[in-house]
């Protein structure tokens, strides 16, 4: 074997602090090595990964210390991820995404938040159901980084704390209307990114005073008022949509433009959608604001940072649901969903990241391919070190 799995993304959890006692038979990097590959090959809990691990035994003892061929078991593998501390398995999955992905030149970083919505403990409480902020590269559509929060209600702090951990200088941060906060766009332009933060209810007098003055702006033809606007229109999934993305930094009007650090731009995104094989026409409008440290009042440019930050939908969050059946994992305890969530990406993000031919499983979808990687351990090789085995 030419390849081993040391010399790729397993090589950064060598020396993370081992949350067991003593005496213990197993080490700390070859579990988190078991884990990984058992979960790009398809595994999606704790008993999945047990059986994955003992059906590859003969395979990993060639590389891994297994005592007596023996591997650890599904508790084995619970108890270690509930006590696994999650920022030091963060840290490490960081120093990895550091090396992989390299953020510059305005490159979009979109931040958002996911629920793992069946990690509660009783279906009468859903209250301590995990939730996740990610931070997205759109540009190579792979997590650079998450966290837990305390809760739905409760991403500020998170959101905070992960722009810390990432190095946002030269990019673009794109955020939902969780994040339009006076101190997450202070933060952003300290680190030396730009913002795109979109504007809802949650922010009354901001709301208000874009929604009417675009308004207003829009029906008088932005009559003295510098703006740009850029128009696209597409047709799919039995319905046709036109969007219009209109942008002015002549923010002069806007009452609480100095109370926003870096604020450069406002924009308003007007989508006219009409659903397509219906008897009756059915034509729906719906306009969107958003406020930005961008100065350059480029409409095309906007129109891509915030269809961008809509693409976290179906490049994570629908792929984590579907291709890992993220959603239907009912791990609660301990950091045990956290942490299986991030073996998850970290699956997601070694499959995106592979390049090499094989027969068809490059073609192929995610969950596909985490087939194949269960199948054919060179092309998992391939997936975990980055390069092919001879």
């Amino acid at each position: 074997m030419d390849a081993q799995p040391s010399g790729g993304v397993l090589s950064f959890f060598q020396d993370i602090p081992d949350p067991r006692a003593a005496n213990v038979r197993f080490q700390v990097a070859d579990i988190i090595a078991m884990a990984i590959m058992a979960v790009v090959s398809g595994a999606d809990d704790w008993a999945m990964v047990a059986e994955y691990v003992q059906s590859k035994a003969k395979w990993l003892n060639t590389f891994m210390d297994l005592p007596n061929g023996a591997t650890p078991s599904c508790h084995t593998f619970r108890r270690f991820f509930e006590r696994l501390n999650p920022e030091a398995f963060e840290a490490c999955f960081l120093k990895w995404m550091q090396e992989v992905v390299k953020v510059s030149g305005g490159k979009l970083l979109a931040v958002d938040g996911k629920t793992l919505r069946r990690s509660f403990r009783h279906g009468w409480d859903k209250s301590g159901m995990a939730h996740m902020v990610s931070v997205f590269a759109q540009a190579n559509r792979q997590v650079l980084s998450q966290i837990q929060c305390d809760g739905k209600g409760q991403e500020i702090s998170a959101i905070l704390k992960i722009l810390a951990l990432v190095d946002i200088q030269g990019a673009v941060v794109s955020i939902d209307a969780m994040g339009c906060q006076k101190t997450i766009a202070e933060t952003i332009v300290e680190s030396k990114g730009d913002y795109v933060l979109a504007v809802k209810e949650n922010q009354p007098s901001l709301y208000e005073a874009l929604q009417r003055e675009f308004n207003a702006m829009v029906l008088d033809g932005f009559k003295g008022i510098l703006h740009d606007e850029h128009h696209s229109e597409e047709e799919g999934h039995s319905r046709h949509e036109i969007r219009r993305t209109y942008v002015t930094n002549d923010l002069s009007w806007l009452p609480m433009r100095k109370q926003w650090d870096g604020l450069g731009s406002v924009a308003m995104v007007e989508t006219i959608r009409e659903v397509l094989g219906t008897e009756k026409r059915e034509v729906q409008t719906f306009r969107r604001y958003y406020i930005s440290s961008l100065t350059d009042c480029n409409a095309a440019k906007m129109s891509d940072c915030i269809r961008g930050h809509w693409g976290v939908e179906n490049n994570l969050h629908w792929q984590l649901d579907v291709s890992f059946q993220e959603d239907q994992s009912r791990l609660r305890k301990g950091y045990g969903a956290q942490n299986m969530s991030r073996l998850r990406r970290m699956a997601l993000n070694l499959i995106k990241r592979n390049k090499i031919t094989r027969g068809k499983a490059r073609n192929g979808g995610i969950k596909t391919r985490r087939g194949r990687a269960g199948w054919d351990n060179d092309f998992l090789l391939e997936i975990l070190t980055g390069t092919p085995v001879a």
